[in-house]
């Protein structure tokens, strides 16, 4: 088990290092003409932006219930797990919004349904003044099978319903449900970091999702054996 939290707490920092020092070279090489800013500059519906904006709502969810469950349960192994999310998940929300910073673009679209950038128009062309590539729903990009449920914002993210179990929840009862409703959130996360890393533009961007699918696979693996030291398992 310490073997594959060093896996993938290497994964996840070669991931955030590399980002940040991307995202410190773009904004050093902004100050070039304009037309070669706005080249650079993801437009307001790209998956570039989209993904920025969805992966910082749906890890904000992430660092919630790992900060309810460390105060649910005693055992060492989900509360180390659970701060490893928190924060890992917490930096990489940061680094999400300071690009749409950076980019001058909004952190929330009320027109834009969530997942829309998924589409397989692309459109991550051009200024962020230009609305060309808004798609229509995640049908056009493969999901490997993970769609939202029902009362939920995106594929993976618990319900009101589920947080409110979870925050009445204690001892093994509450580390199991945690690690059922994180191994669903990683899925759903795994599937939209893998959009990013086929379709955005920005190299420190894809370079950010892909890192954000291997750290969360080895994380599956890792929840799957602890599901099963309880007598439980993944749901569905």
């Amino acid at each position: 088990m310490r073997r594959t939290y060093w896996a993938t707490g290497t994964a996840v920092l070669l991931a955030l290092l590399f980002a940040v020092a991307a995202t410190v070279a773009a904004a050093s090489g902004s100050s070039g003409s304009g037309t070669a800013r706005e080249q650079r500059t993801p437009a307001l519906y790209s998956p570039d932006a989209g993904f920025a904006r969805d992966m910082a709502v749906h890890h904000q969810q992430a660092v919630e219930m790992s900060f309810v469950v460390r105060d649910r349960t005693q055992d060492e192994a989900v509360r180390s797990l659970a701060y490893d999310i928190a924060n890992t998940q917490a930096n990489q929300r940061g680094m999400l919004l300071g690009w749409l910073d950076l980019w001058g673009l909004p952190k929330v679209l009320a027109e834009e349904p969530p997942m829309s950038w998924m589409s397989t128009d692309g459109g991550s062309g051009g200024s962020s003044g230009g609305s060309s590539g808004h798609g229509s729903g995640h049908a056009g990009h493969d999901m490997g099978g993970v769609a939202a449920k029902p009362g939920a914002l995106m594929p993976g993210m618990a319900t009101k319903q589920e947080l409110a179990a979870l925050g009445a929840a204690q001892g093994r009862d509450a580390e199991v449900l945690y690690l059922q409703l994180m191994t669903d959130h990683h899925k759903g996360g795994v599937a939209m970091a893998r959009g990013c890393a086929t379709q955005c533009r920005t190299p420190a961007e894809r370079a950010l999702a892909q890192g954000m699918v291997d750290a969360q696979q080895s994380e599956l693996t890792l929840m799957a054996d602890m599901l099963r030291q309880r007598g439980a398992a993944p749901r569905g």
